[in-house]
């Protein structure tokens, strides 16, 4: 079973910045595709950010710009750089993690980490 700790999350002002962390550990062979998902109330999760095992990535538009996902292949881990946050951030940021395991694959989700932004 693959496990995603979150790490990174909190209160922030407009214009200011926060990186968030993500972990994975377990008896993992190999990691594809690593994500940053987001939601709020009432609306459905949303894809912030993904980054592939060969390092490429894709945007949100609303994102562009601003946030910038890496991740550290040694240590199983992704991240998350959010730069120039506004209000319409706030959210819960969820962590997304797919590959294999053994001779299963996975897909798996973090606990989510609360991101606020005040204006």
């Amino acid at each position: 079973q693959v496990q995603l700790v979150e790490s990174g999350g909190g209160l922030v002002q407009a214009g200011g910045s926060l990186r968030l962390s993500c972990a994975a550990s377990g008896s993992i062979y190999s990691i594809n595709v690593m994500g940053w998902y987001r939601q709020t109330p009432g609306k459905q999760r949303e894809l912030v950010a993904t980054i592939t095992s060969g390092g490429s990535t894709n945007y949100a538009d609303s994102v562009k710009g601003r946030f910038s996902i890496s991740r550290d292949n040694a240590k199983n881990t992704v991240y998350l750089q959010m730069n120039s946050l506004k209000p319409e951030d706030t959210a819960v940021y969820y962590c997304n993690t797919n590959g294999r395991a053994g001779l299963k694959s996975f897909d798996s989700w973090g606990q989510g980490t609360q991101v606020t932004v005040s204006s």
